[in-house]
């Protein structure tokens, strides 16, 4: 027993934790790099506790346990620089969903199936998955990044207090909706008979975690996503100097911010499609597009709304095409139930874009 809690997923949070507390990332930009390889550490030790925990539980419980943590990491993310980061971050939020999103649909989902593809050709899923998936997703979408541009109340890109408030109201609806229809009404719509064979066959040889170590891992995940946050909030102004030194768009922070909120999720969900489980890797990435909108905006939207800070939603026009773009390839692609890597690769290509455009706006 000594020996799991010498394991580097129980030691590497520890260490990052007392690094933060003693004031690690105030001491140079040495310390900087040091505090970032601790930072990625934190994220890969989430990985594996998530997985623990959700092997305990069980699909799609387990997904949707990652989904919801990744969205805790990033609402605390986001909230905690929009408080430090002056006027600049009224678009924090906006920036960092937005990106987030678009990995996920482009990026995440994009790997997976070219894995996949490159390693049994087609991989299969279940249609009625994806559908209420992006249902969910889109009509969310639209009423979060796209809708404020276009109500009078008041000028876009924002929203009044009131429609703030029945958006962010909105959103929980639909999101607890699929969270019921999810785990309740319809849960096999989200776990593939094949893949239920297989991990039965598995668990005749491999033991569950029993519920003490699943209790010690969910105990470390949420240290993880915790240190995760206050370390990307201590790096954060070095990021900023930086992509200020490149000359690059300050929207570029909020593709960095996605990128490290979403990497325990990417490996989750990439492993997934290496073992030939392209429907745990729907839902693990379809999950967190959709907590991180469904959840992350209301969430944001109350804080700002108390503390009155202005929060910018609505996208400009060429983010709005390279979205509808993502999400018009990705309803195709997901059309058949069965992939292809040709649908990976226009996926990789369309992400490359939004991150090129960000670029060179």
């Amino acid at each position: 027993m000594f020996k799991k809690f010498l394991h580097w997923t129980i030691l590497l949070p520890i260490i990052a934790t007392l690094f933060y507390v003693f004031g690690g990332l105030g001491m140079g930009s040495l310390f900087q790099i040091l505090g970032a390889g601790l930072l990625i550490g934190s994220i890969l030790a989430s990985v594996h506790h998530a997985e623990v925990v959700a092997e305990r539980v069980g699909e799609p419980f387990g997904t949707i346990i990652l989904a919801i943590s990744i969205t805790v990491l990033e609402v605390g993310l986001i909230i905690s620089l929009m408080i430090s980061g002056g006027d600049s971050a009224i678009t924090y939020a906006r920036d960092t969903v937005f990106a987030a999103v678009m990995l996920i649909l482009n990026g995440i989902l994009g790997i997976c199936i070219v894995i996949g593809s490159i390693r049994y050709k087609e991989q299969y899923f279940i249609k009625n998955s994806t559908t209420a998936y992006l249902v969910s997703i889109v009509a969310i979408l639209v009423f979060t990044l796209i809708l404020p541009n276009f109500t009078s109340s008041q000028k876009g890109p924002f929203y009044s207090p009131p429609q703030l408030i029945f958006i962010s109201l909105a959103c929980l609806i639909i999101y607890s909706t699929f969270l019921m229809v999810q785990t309740v009404r319809h849960r096999e719509y989200f776990i593939h008979e094949e893949e239920t064979r297989k991990e039965s066959i598995t668990e005749s040889h491999l033991k569950k975690p029993n519920r003490g170590v699943a209790y010690i891992s969910f105990i470390f995940l949420i240290l993880c996503l915790g240190i995760v946050i206050l370390m990307s909030k201590g790096i954060s102004p070095a990021i900023e100097k930086a992509v200020a030194s490149l000359g690059a768009p300050h929207s570029l922070v909020g593709v960095i911010i996605a990128l490290v909120v979403l990497m325990p999720e990417c490996l989750a969900a990439i492993q997934a499609a290496h073992k030939n489980r392209f429907q745990s890797s729907l839902n693990l990435g379809l999950g967190s597009a959709l907590a991180s909108i469904g959840l992350t905006i209301p969430a944001v939207a109350m804080v700002c709304l108390y503390l009155k800070i202005p929060l910018a939603l609505g996208l400009d026009a060429k983010s709005i095409i390279l979205l509808i773009l993502s999400v018009f390839i990705l309803m195709i692609s997901l059309s058949r139930g069965k992939t292809n890597i040709l649908y990976g690769i226009v996926l990789l290509v369309n992400l490359a874009a939004y991150i090129f455009t960000v670029i060179f706006p």
